[in-house]
């Protein structure tokens, strides 16, 4: 795709009320989305409607002082559950701490997304015993260059092909249109791009960096900017799951020959940046509600009626989300504050004298207050 015309609207296989969308221009798209059967697609509305009810409810702890902070996703899930099912078991996936969906699909349990936001964890889980799922990183853009690192040592490592041999293991970075700003990003693209490594950056644009809108942090599309680092890049109606899993099984294919791409997700954060933010500072209700009538669940649902899938197995999944996100709701208002010294329990893989030296010194700190404190 690298050298393609400058696209004038993203690659769309369902339009915003949810019909298809068959033109020449999307062929080759709608031959990929094909793999997804029925039921397929259902698993994926399914995924989606879990995850706004785990998010909507994690959002309530938040304001009820149970989580430190809480980031929602709400509005970005078609773009994810299109790169989920997209990816192979194989294949590894960096998040950055919106991916909640992404989390889930991998195995993460809720309870252990909660724990980060609620001080309890200092990872969430570990990658080795969650199939392919890094954990959330909280700096911007700095695993952009994790991933990197991890795809060029798939590259490097002498277990991968090289020219016409595929390689069995593609690596996928998610991050916004914020952190594509960020120089860690940028200098991602760079080193994918001269090693060849097999890897699809996946970036959310969700129109703000909080209260930077895109348009600002770029006079030109962030897929364009890719292929100036000369990575094969596209654009994809985020909103869209259909055209989010084609578009994206294509890249990482195309990845796993020395060809790493670069999707841009147009798509739209529904709620605040985070729990500590005003949206309604800065952008309007009109532009709100223009993009909810675009809500890739409700797209996704009309599709599956269009389908044969009755009401009631829709209802059923609305039922069954709202009995998980309500269990895991029960197990934070149960679970205990964990040790404050737990902190030092994972810097190191074994035991350390700087680490021992710490933890005495916050025990001492913390005899400090008393017994009453």
């Amino acid at each position: 795709m690298t050298g393609a015309a400058t696209a004038t609207e993203p690659i769309r296989l369902l339009d915003a009320e949810g019909a298809l969308v068959e033109t020449d221009a999307n062929a080759e798209w709608r031959e990929l989305a094909a793999q997804l059967t029925t039921d397929d697609r259902l698993a994926m509305h399914g995924e989606m409607v879990r995850t706004r009810a785990f998010d909507i409810e994690a959002g309530h702890l938040q304001r009820q002082g149970k989580l430190g902070l809480w980031v929602p996703s709400l509005g970005q899930e078609g773009a994810q559950v299109g790169a989920a099912w997209a990816a192979r078991d194989q294949d590894t996936l960096f998040p950055s701490y919106r991916e909640h969906l992404l989390a889930l699909h991998r195995g993460v349990e809720m309870r252990q997304i909660i724990d980060i936001f609620r001080g309890a964890s200092h990872g969430g889980w570990s990658p080795l015993e969650v199939r392919g799922m890094r954990i959330y990183s909280l700096v911007i853009a700095t695993h952009a260059l994790h991933s990197t690192g991890y795809a060029m040592g798939i590259r490097l490592d002498g277990a991968c092909g090289t020219g016409d041999e595929a390689v069995d293991e593609a690596v996928m970075a998610f991050y916004g249109d914020g952190a594509a700003s960020q120089g860690d990003a940028s200098e991602g693209l760079v080193f994918a791009a001269s090693y060849e490594a097999p890897i699809v950056f996946f970036v959310q644009n969700n129109k703000w960096a909080i209260s930077v809108p895109s348009s600002r942090q770029s006079r030109f599309p962030l897929h364009e900017r890719a292929r100036g680092f000369g990575l094969d890049a596209a654009w994809v109606d985020g909103n869209d799951p259909l055209a989010s899993f084609a578009v994206t099984r294509r890249m990482l294919d195309a990845a796993r020959q020395g060809r790493p791409g670069y999707v841009e997700a147009d798509t739209y954060r529904m709620g605040a940046h985070t729990t500590s933010d005003d949206p309604t500072r800065y952008r309007t209700s009109d532009e709100e509600e223009a993009w909810r009538r675009r809500d890739p669940i409700a797209r996704m649902a009309v599709h599956l009626r269009s389908l044969g899938v009755d009401d009631a197995a829709l209802a059923a999944q609305e039922q069954e989300a709202a009995e998980l996100a309500a269990d895991m709701r029960r197990q934070t208002l149960a679970a205990g504050t964990a040790a404050s010294d737990d902190i030092f329990d994972f810097v190191y893989a074994e035991p350390h004298p700087l680490m021992d030296e710490q933890r005495q010194a916050l025990a001492d700190f913390e005899a400090g207050f008393g017994s009453g404190s």
